[in-house]
């Protein structure tokens, strides 16, 4: 990466929060239990609970994302079955055939701004149930969402209750991923907290490495014993980090005097200033997306002129009045600067 350009490429490029290095620091020489065991991980279970409003939350510390939903799927589904969930999904797209690898099948659905509805969901498995071939199929046993989506969207409270209802009507795991869920949390157009997901979900996660730790998520059984011996299935998959209280610790410290909100509304705002200077400048936003990622489509003068300035994901490219544009997306984060903004706003007057 040009240390020249401004950087919107991702959130996740920095280290983490300086409150958090300052713990790992302060606490760098303490001998605790391993394995997520120690009272850090402790105390940041209990504040996860209370934020909840799950009192008997089961709450295990992981590295990363992909690493959460291949142990949550692999080990919440029986070998038979497989998971529905959005075409643009994650784990459909960006994680190299995890779920796949482990031994099931993501089975996509049409997504509309990386979102589907519960009537969707509903129509695939009662089409699966009512198919006289399906003990030839693959059985839909789990939906996977993500909030906010990978275009950046949002499932509103009402969407997100209609699917839970789908789900647990036809006895269907609903699990969610959080990797970017400080900055769902934060946006003023958010309708469903923590204590939803707790209520509607059966699992989900809170997503540290993208939103101000140095690594980890933290995942949420909200009804404890839906998976019983997840400790060891842990083990099995390579997933229990020894010193795990070094995630367990950045979870304590995010929960503490609201650092995990703070870190998502840093985020927002930044995003928010450079949505409405894209707009105010005549830019083509391709995704209705409130949070803190931004679509864009580019046309080739655009495209050359800003990717020789900014850093940016290339997301794909398409034919608009038979030119080649370029979406990119731009991603704001905890870490965002205001002078970085300013500077990226001048760009795009420019």
């Amino acid at each position: 990466m040009s240390q020249n350009k401004l950087s919107f490429s991702s959130d996740y490029m920095e280290g983490c929060h300086p409150k958090i290095l300052e713990r790992l620091m302060e606490t760098n020489l303490d001998q605790t239990p391993g394995y997520g065991l120690d009272p850090y991980s402790d105390s940041a279970r209990s504040l996860i609970r209370k934020a909840c409003g799950a009192p008997d939350a089961e709450i295990w510390f992981l590295v990363g994302g992909t690493q959460v939903n291949a142990v949550v799927i692999d080990t919440m589904l029986r070998p038979w079955q497989g998971v529905i969930a959005p075409h643009t999904g994650h784990i459909s797209t960006h994680e190299a055939g995890a779920i796949e690898y482990g031994g099931h099948k993501v089975l996509p659905l049409p997504a509309e701004e990386g979102k589907i509805r519960a009537s969707q969901i509903q129509e695939y498995i009662d089409d699966f149930h009512n198919d006289l071939n399906r003990d030839h199929m693959v059985m839909p046993g789990m939906v996977y969402i993500s909030q906010p989506t990978e275009y950046g969207t949002l499932y509103s409270l009402d969407e997100l209750e209609a699917i839970s209802k789908v789900c647990h009507d036809r006895h269907v795991h609903l699990y969610l991923d959080g990797a970017r869920l400080a900055y769902a949390l934060a946006c003023p157009e958010n309708t469903a907290d923590l204590e939803d997901l707790a209520r509607c979900c059966d699992a989900f996660y809170i997503g540290g490495t993208k939103c101000g730790a140095l690594f980890g998520e933290a995942l949420v059984f909200p009804r404890p014993g839906i998976v019983p011996g997840f400790f060891s299935m842990m083990k099995q998959h390579g997933a229990l980090l020894a010193k795990g209280r070094i995630t367990g610790l950045q979870f304590e410290t995010l929960f503490k005097d609201g650092l995990y909100k703070e870190a998502g509304e840093t985020a927002i705002r930044a995003a928010a200033r450079i949505r409405q200077a894209l707009i105010h400048n005549g830019y083509n936003l391709c995704v209705n997306s409130p949070t803190n990622q931004i679509f864009i489509d580019l046309n080739q003068n655009q495209y050359e002129r800003l990717s020789d300035l900014v850093e940016m994901s290339f997301w794909e490219n398409r034919i608009v009045d038979d030119e080649i544009h370029t979406v990119v997306r731009l991603a704001a984060s905890w870490a965002t600067k205001d002078e970085d903004v300013d500077q990226l706003i001048s760009l795009l007057e420019g």
